[in-house]
């Protein structure tokens, strides 16, 4: 399905993805990603400090927050559009890749390139080490370009996902911006980044906001390492108006979704073999949890599934796609808690 272009330099991607007639009703997610990449997955049998190490490619794949929860949304039968920047060489590229995918996308024109970033993988000891340059500087005029191209692609789409970080030459309340207009579109925004640009952004507030442990530290300045301290931090989020619905992962432990209603813990399930990489496992979930919720489910059924996605991402190389069969399988062995009993926490 190809894109309308608009006035500015916007560049029209296409297809209809992989849902087909059977998703033909179901809402369009739209998700933004401001600092894509070619992600190149290279494994080695051994690390050697001296002399080459011989590699193969294992896979070249479209990158990035918004992009990656786009392909998992797809792969998870929801449809999905992805606006983006490209620039230069691996701009061109990243474009290609994701035609060839069948993945949806609006493609927004800048003079700077679009980053690379590399996986590498040790087959010996079978870690994985995620290698992520900074990426591209924008110019005023680009970050308008895409704010105007993301508020054009809303149309009827209930939400949007902004998720990963903001290149350089954006300012920091570039999220902030976002949920204000997305807002004034009729729409939900979902935020998953970090730094800066999370504090500025729910000065604003946010439909949904995902954090993990490195993320929910630097919100309320010591560790996140349990559920009680996920939940000082949620109940704070959702007081200030932050966000309607927080849901602060904890690794292997799992995740706690609150909401007006309460805090519900979901528990991780035991995995079925070795974990090799969590390079894909938050955009696995915020797909799996934005899928759910565009098809009617409630958000604790939703981020329900989300943790057996992610558990299911552990599983694979780099940001290699899940498997769909172990993830259904992983679905019926989260275990939840709720409790609605109020207590006061300082964040």
């Amino acid at each position: 399905m190809s894109r309308a272009a608009t006035s500015t330099p916007i560049t029209a991607g296409t297809t209809d993805g992989a849902g087909g007639a059977e998703t033909a009703a179901t809402p369009s997610i739209l998700t933004l990603t401001m600092n894509p990449a070619v992600d190149l997955c290279w494994e080695v049998e051994h690390l050697e400090v001296i002399g080459k190490n011989r590699a193969r490619v294992r896979s070249v794949a479209a990158g990035g927050g918004g992009i990656n929860v786009a392909r998992h949304v797809v792969r998870l039968g929801g449809r999905a559009t992805a606006v983006h920047t490209a620039g230069g060489e691996v701009g061109l590229r990243l474009n290609r890749l994701l035609n060839e995918e069948g993945i949806d996308h609006v493609a927004v024109d800048i003079d700077d390139e679009t980053r690379e970033a590399l996986v590498l993988f040790e087959a010996e000891s079978r870690h994985g080490y995620h290698i992520v340059p900074p990426g591209p500087h924008l110019h005023d005029h680009e970050g308008r370009r895409s704010l105007d191209a993301l508020v054009q692609a809303v149309g009827s789409c209930p939400y949007v996902v902004a998720s990963g970080s903001l290149p350089g030459g954006l300012p920091d309340d570039f999220y902030a911006a976002v949920a204000r207009r997305i807002r004034e579109a009729g729409s939900r925004l979902v935020l998953d980044t970090s730094g800066p640009a999370l504090r500025e952004a729910l000065a604003e507030g946010v439909f949904l906001l995902r954090c993990n442990r490195t993320e929910a530290e630097s919100l309320t300045g010591r560790p996140v390492r349990d559920f009680d301290e996920a939940r000082a931090l949620n109940e704070h989020l959702l007081a200030s108006g932050a966000a309607e619905i927080a849901v602060t992962t904890l690794g292997e432990l799992g995740a706690l979704c609150s909401t007006g209603h309460g805090h519900t813990e979901l528990y991780a399930p035991p995995l079925p073999g070795e974990p090799l990489s969590d390079a894909g496992a938050g955009d696995s979930m915020v797909a799996a949890l934005i899928t759910q919720l565009t098809a009617g489910e409630d958000p604790v059924s939703a981020c329900a599934l989300g943790v057996a996605v992610a558990a299911a991402a552990m599983l694979t190389r780099s940001t290699e796609p899940f498997d769909l069969d172990v993830a259904r399988s992983l679905r019926s062995q989260v275990r939840t808690r709720f409790q609605t009993d109020a207590r006061s926490h300082g964040v």
